[in-house]
Parts: C-alpha cells; sequence; structure tokens
C-alpha cells in the first residue's frame, strides 16, 4: 500500500480510538452513509461535476470501505489488507484474458468483449457451482435496478447484444424514451407505491424463472 493510504488507514484507527462518534459507528449504522455517498458519487459523474468535486465523492466513498474494513479488523475478522488482497486475487483469477494463473499478464490479449464476458461467468460458476441465477443480486437494490440486474441474469447475452449496436445518439434516444415511458406508467398510477409494487414483480419474475 501507498504512504498515503496507509496514512488513512492510520487515521481512521486514530478516530476510532479517540473520536467518541466515531467510537460509537457499527457496521448497521454506516450503511446510510454508505448509500448516500455512493449516490452523490453517481450524481457527480452524471452531472459531470468537475474533476475535483468527483475526487472528493471517490474519497468519500473510499472512506466508507476503510471504516468498514476497520470494524472488522478490532473484531477480529479481517483487515483492509486481506480486503485489497482478496479483490486482487479475484480480478486476476476472473480475468484470464488478460492474466496468468500466476498473475503475470499474458503475452496477447485476443479476446472480444463477448468471450470476455463467457469467461467472467464461467469462472464465476467454477468458484460456486450451486450458485443460483439470481444469487448475490442484494434485494435492498432500488427497485429498477433490482429489475434490470435480474432479467440481465434471465438473458445476459441476449440483452447485452441488443445495445451492444447502438451508437452513443441511438443510446440517448432510446434512454430518453424509455424514461418517458416509465413517467407515463407512474403518472397514470399515482396513489401506488410504485418501488414496492416493482419489487414485488421482481421477486415473482425470480421465482417463476427458477422453477
Amino acid at each position: 500500500m501507498s504512504l498515503e493510504f496507509d496514512r488513512l488507514v492510520e487515521v481512521i484507527g486514530q478516530l476510532r480510538e479517540y473520536c467518541p462518534w466515531m467510537a460509537e459507528l457499527t457496521h448497521e449504522s454506516l450503511i446510510r452513509y454508505l448509500i448516500e455517498e455512493s449516490y452523490e458519487l453517481v450524481e457527480a459523474i452524471e452531472d459531470a461535476h468537475p474533476a475535483a468535486e468527483v475526487r472528493g465523492e471517490l474519497g468519500d466513498v473510499l472512506l466508507q470501505v476503510v471504516l468498514h474494513a476497520r470494524l472488522a479488523e478490532e473484531a477480529g475478522e479481517f483487515s483492509i489488507t486481506e480486503v485489497i488482497s482478496g479483490l486482487t486475487e479475484k480480478m486476476v483469477r476472473r480475468n484470464p484474458h488478460v492474466f496468468r494463473a500466476d498473475g503475470s499478464l499474458q503475452s496477447s490479449f485476443p479476446a472480444t468483449v463477448d468471450e470476455i464476458v463467457a469467461t467472467w461467468n464461467q469462472v464465476k460458476s467454477a468458484e460456486k457451482p450451486e450458485r443460483g441465477r439470481f444469487e448475490g443480486i442484494p434485494i435492498s437494490l432500488p427497485a429498477l435496478a433490482l429489475a434490470q440486474k435480474s432479467l440481465h441474469r434471465a438473458g445476459a447475452d441476449e440483452e447485452r447484444k441488443q445495445g451492444a449496436g447502438l451508437a452513443s445518439e441511438e443510446l440517448e434516444q432510446a434512454e430518453l424514451e424509455l424514461g418517458e415511458r416509465l413517467l407515463d406508467v407512474l403518472r397514470g398510477t399515482p396513489m401506488l407505491d410504485a418501488e414496492r409494487a416493482l419489487r414485488l414483480a421482481v421477486r415473482r419474475f425470480q421465482k417463476n424463472s427458477d422453477d
């Protein structure tokens, strides 16, 4: 780890020890901050905020990761170093089109995007053969994201290929039209809880797809 990252980890440890507010944090109490900071980063990117603002939002998300790792380390579970090494190993393992098993680079990189996606899914399946089609999709995702990810899992290759051929202008227009259709649906059902309705529909879809 770099000196700057080491210093960040040290500062967080000191805050946990000497700041009463930081000392009371738990994994559970941090959840809302992780969600808020993630959405703030998304907004900064989508609205093309200045690079300095995006950098700051990335730092806020990183803070959440370091804090959760610190809590786990205090509980004797794992450290930030293990988080980093585990992620590095996973990225090497799941990208054999770039890395050899020992972590060194391949001599050539001929893989197409389709091959990359197929290999990624094969490696994931081999890691956990009993993994269900929808396993790993957080049920707490916003309903639209939950629906899209579930539909993607049910027919990922076809869905991705349908959008792959669109030019940026066509994609922008398609997104605009989709947004308008979604807004029209909500406009016609103002008294219903759209988030709950879609979430229940996704659960039925997942159940029916697995039957």
